[in-house]
């Protein structure tokens, strides 16, 4: 039983060691494709309606209302203070610079994707 443990050892030694020895090399090449061009097309301007402001003071409310009944408009108020007026053209503002981040975003990956000759610091 020992020597036949022995040479099963062996057996499996020379069987593990057998295959590094004959080990082969594989050479990858790779070839760099070009990138595919984005074809993404650049955001529409949105084509919003056209609001009508009315500026309603305690001096003018009688004659407004009088205006807007006779043009069967039924008056109706919703009313902003001044600071909450300048809240919403903050809030505007902050909309515009967002939406021109983005586009800057979008503009920069057609750049980096469409570049020549990989090309990247444009």
């Amino acid at each position: 039983m020992y020597i036949m443990n022995k040479i099963l050892l062996i057996a499996l030694i020379l069987l593990l060691t057998g295959c590094s020895i004959g080990e082969k090399r594989v050479k990858i090449f790779s070839v760099e494709e070009p990138r595919a061009k984005l074809n993404l097309p650049n955001p529409e301007a949105l084509d919003l309606e056209k609001v009508r402001w009315i500026i309603i003071t305690s001096e003018n409310a009688d004659e407004v209302f009088a205006k807007l009944e006779a043009e069967g408009i039924d008056p109706v108020l919703f009313g902003l203070t001044d600071k909450d007026f300048e809240m919403i053209a903050k809030n505007f503002a902050q909309i515009r610079q967002k939406l021109q981040e983005t586009n800057n975003l979008l503009e920069e990956y057609k750049r980096y994707y469409e570049a020549e000759n990989g090309d990247k610091s444009n």
